[in-house]
């Protein structure tokens, strides 16, 4: 549909626009918004994008679509008034211990008070004390800064299927919590920090463990190593200025030098042993026609929400361990002996682009006669709050390299931080020698980008196997019950709980708004970084070769797990 409306006294032609809304920040015009995600569905809930028609009439440019003559404004005096209203009447129910906020200079509630000028408040504070939930392992729930927008509802059912919170109470009681007044830790929660990315508030953040890290470091006891997941090299620099996507992987080193970490290794080279491991056990499996289809277990959203919604699926879950729990268990074994002869303990951090992990490097499989497979996850969020803690100039930093002899991942360890990465390191290696390059790239291109759902069909010497990526829980729900009903069928299966995988995890920075484009960017950094590696595959790598060779022989059986 097509047509053209005037806006502030311009015509302004529209061609598909899915609502008003974006025709004015299409024409140039910021109109503010705090419940509107163009991913999810339509709220209504704020009433800040409202504007007024050369009829008088106010409405929500959110839910309402172009009308060809529509003559509107989107700054009338009436308008104004009522905007500036509602975000006083907001900050009168709004705890506003602005200073010792997290999400200080990026709160939206922040920045359009101080754009609309809002100083001394006509209302009385209204705020109430509730109860702060940080039962959980990943994320923090304040709801004395919640603004009602029900943003992480939406993102909570729409998205990833969950349906951890929603609405209690009616009219001015109402408030966003889990029900039967549980706490987090008592729900269906995955961990997966997808309601922070989309929370305009402090009402919802990451569970902050950075100092326990700087606890760490000031131990001479420790021994403070750390492991970097691919995801967090792309997206680490928006903090800082940079734009999506921008490798920043020497910059990182460096910094946590700087911080007094003394060696640094790449969680990639982990990802090449789990795609030998899960490679071995598909085709093992696939072989024998037992537990298909396969699902992958890199996710630990995705393993909870398995375990808690479809537990008979146990046995078709991969079981090795992700990549992050298989490096704490070959720097276990390699830092053995080491520890006994310093007579220091070892203390292994990851920087994570994922809230999930958290949760995941608690888990009591992981911990082995009261020690922890890897000891403190960091998101990538975290650890842009200690750089900016002691004044780390980020342009300025050198960059250095990884540390030896577990500072090297291949192409195919490093994609594995987006949505198709895992699938298609496995037929990296599953392929091998198989095709030639030109049909390679032609399958390898399947699975690749940021549809919903991908799919391919692979034949290797006369054997079809069906290969399916989804990311995004709600999508793997209902692929799942296209499974049961026998409508689909698959060998493989990639699951990755948020929307892109681990580009765009809950512990990554937050944008206003997370796009489409803004995912795209991030993957395309790990592509980047994947052309110029020299090796491809994973069992191009030289060290996982000597892994293999020498810390694991005889036992790789500590690289799997039971879910």
């Amino acid at each position: 549909m097509s047509g053209i409306m005037i806006i502030d006294g311009m015509k302004v032609q529209f061609n598909n626009q899915k609502n008003i809304l974006s025709l004015i920040r299409d024409s140039g015009i910021d109109l503010p918004t705090f419940c509107y995600h163009s991913e999810l569905s339509i709220y209504g809930a704020c009433r800040m994008c409202s504007v007024e028609t050369s009829k008088g009439e106010i409405i929500a440019t959110c839910s309402e679509k172009p009308r060809d003559g529509l003559e509107i404004y989107t700054n009338s005096p009436r308008i104004r008034k009522y905007r500036k209203m509602i975000l006083e009447l907001l900050l009168a129910n709004h705890d506003k211990d602005c200073t010792s906020c997290e999400r200080t200079g990026k709160c939206q509630l922040q920045k359009l008070a101080k754009r609309y000028g809002l100083g001394v408040n006509r209302f009385t504070q209204l705020a109430q004390d509730n109860e702060v939930d940080d039962s959980s392992p990943s994320i923090i729930r304040n709801p004395n800064k919640c603004i009602k927008c029900g943003d992480c509802v939406m993102v909570c059912e729409e998205v990833q299927g969950v349906g951890a919170l929603g609405f209690v109470n009616r009219g001015s009681e109402v408030i966003i919590k889990p029900a039967f007044n549980k706490s987090l830790a008592e729900t269906n929660c995955i961990n997966c920090g997808q309601c922070r990315m989309v929370c305009p508030t402090g009402a919802i953040i990451i569970k902050n463990e950075t100092e326990k890290l700087w606890d760490a470091l000031y131990d001479k006891s420790k021994r403070v190593i750390a492991q970097i997941a691919p995801a967090v090299r792309v997206a680490l620099g928006e903090e800082f200025g940079k734009k999506p996507g921008e490798v920043t992987t020497g910059k990182i080193v460096a910094i946590l030098k700087k911080l007094g970490v003394e060696e640094v290794f790449d969680t990639s080279l982990s990802a090449d042993l789990t795609v030998v491991e899960e490679s071995n056990e598909f085709l093992k499996r696939y072989n024998k026609g037992e537990n298909l289809p396969l699902f992958t277990s890199c996710c630990p959203g995705w393993v909870k929400f398995a375990e808690t919604r479809y537990p008979e699926l146990k046995e078709n879950i991969s079981s090795c361990k992700s990549p992050q729990q298989m490096f704490g268990t070959v720097l276990r074994e390699a830092y053995k002996e080491k520890d006994a002869e310093d007579l220091r303990d070892t203390y292994i951090l990851s920087i994570m682009p994922c809230t999930a992990k958290k949760a995941e490097a608690a888990r009591p499989e992981f911990s082995h006669d009261g020690v922890r497979e890897v000891d403190l996850v960091l998101t990538t969020q975290e650890l842009s709050i200690m750089i900016k803690e002691i004044g780390i100039k980020f342009d300025e930093v050198e960059e250095e390299a990884m540390d030896m002899p577990f500072g090297t991942g291949s192409g195919a360890g490093v994609i594995f931080g987006t949505t198709g990465g895992v699938t298609e390191a496995v037929l990296r290696r599953v392929l091998k020698n198989k095709f030639d390059k030109e049909d390679c790239n032609i399958i390898f291109n399947s699975v690749r980008g940021l549809d919903s759902v991908k799919e391919a069909i692979v034949n290797i010497d006369g054997n079809e196997i069906k290969i399916a990526v989804v990311h995004g829980l709600k999508h793997a729900d209902n692929l799942i019950k296209q499974i049961k009903s026998g409508e689909k069928k698959y060998d493989l299966i990639e699951v990755m709980a948020c929307n892109g995988g681990c580009v765009a995890g809950g512990g990554q920075p937050q944008p206003k708004m997370i796009t489409r484009e803004t995912r795209a960017l991030r993957s395309k950094g790990l592509y980047d970084i994947d052309k110029t590696n020299q090796l491809k595959d994973a069992e191009d790598n030289y060290i996982v070769k000597n892994i293999y060779n020498g810390l694991l022989k005889n036992k790789t059986h500590i690289l799997h797990t039971n879910h």
